[in-house]
């Protein structure tokens, strides 16, 4: 195969996978968790998200059978859209076999008072769940409800109890992050359930269709991650699929780091041995 033939063929791909029709969510196997397992809250800035950078999650769910609950902090801007976006949100979440909270907070910082009764509603979520890790986007993601949220999420951790602690996932998608710390490996059928999970969200992949994308950009985390992670000069983990996430800990009312330098999380080793 020569290089013209090898991207003919990636074109060819996705053109078909423009066309991939939303799954069915119906008779699907998925892990039962215990009562007392550890809780993940997901805090996404709009429905979809969940499926974008949920690869981490996904793992902890199918590996260490942790709880996921995906907390929707907005239904998007359009009003027009929003009761379907929820419909599709449910489908799916429950296609991952996530929880899912609708908080349709606003984060915007000129709606002050809204901001205010938003950190409640977070803290509230916190103190309830009491989660072992949560996800939130990096602080210059690029777009701002999900700068937003980074902030939200923060201010309501620093309202806190002095003594609550749980680890801290950043994510990113519109905006790259500078110093990431951990590459999370994807498996072929977790890459194809997000994709499935990501066709539910039916009228965002019609007019863009990302979800024939995330392939792509997961490679793309590699091409990234194996340096921006491991470190100048650092030879490539043999991934094909990863994500890229900045993991911390908050502990004593700041985040902490955990550890030096940057990590690779292949598929042969349990997500749970990062938060311990």
């Amino acid at each position: 195969m020569n290089s013209r033939q090898y991207v003919s063929q990636f074109e060819r791909l996705f053109k078909k996978g423009r066309s991939l029709s939303a799954v069915k969510i119906s008779q699907r196997v998925r892990p039962k968790i215990s009562t007392n397992a550890p809780t993940v809250l997901l805090f996404s800035p709009h429905p979809d998200d969940e499926c974008i950078i949920g690869g981490l999650a996904l793992r902890l769910l199918r590996e260490s059978k942790w709880k996921v609950v995906n907390v929707a902090v907005t239904l998007g801007s359009k009003r027009t859209r929003q009761r379907a976006r929820l419909c599709e949100l449910k489908n799916a979440c429950d296609f991952l076999g996530f929880v899912f909270l609708v908080g349709d907070l606003e984060t915007r910082k000129k709606y002050r008072t809204k901001r205010n009764a938003a950190v409640k509603i977070i803290s509230r979520i916190l103190a309830e769940q009491k989660p072992r890790a949560i996800f939130i986007p990096h602080e210059a993601d690029g777009h701002p409800t999900h700068v937003g949220t980074h902030f939200l999420v923060l201010d309501a951790l620093k309202k806190s109890p002095r003594n609550f602690s749980c680890f801290v996932v950043e994510t990113e998608f519109w905006g790259q992050m500078t110093n990431p710390n951990l590459l999370v490996e994807s498996s072929v059928k977790d890459v194809s359930d997000l994709i499935s999970a990501l066709s539910l969200h039916v009228g965002e992949v019609k007019r863009n269709p990302y979800h024939a994308r995330l392939p792509a950009w997961m490679m793309d985390n590699m091409r990234r991650g194996a340096e921006l992670v491991g470190g100048k000069g650092t030879v490539a983990p043999d991934f094909s699929f990863g994500t890229i996430y900045r993991l911390q800990e908050w502990h004593e009312g700041k985040l902490r780091k955990i550890f030096s330098g940057g990590k690779f999380l292949p598929q042969s080793k349990n997500a749970a041995g990062l938060f311990r």
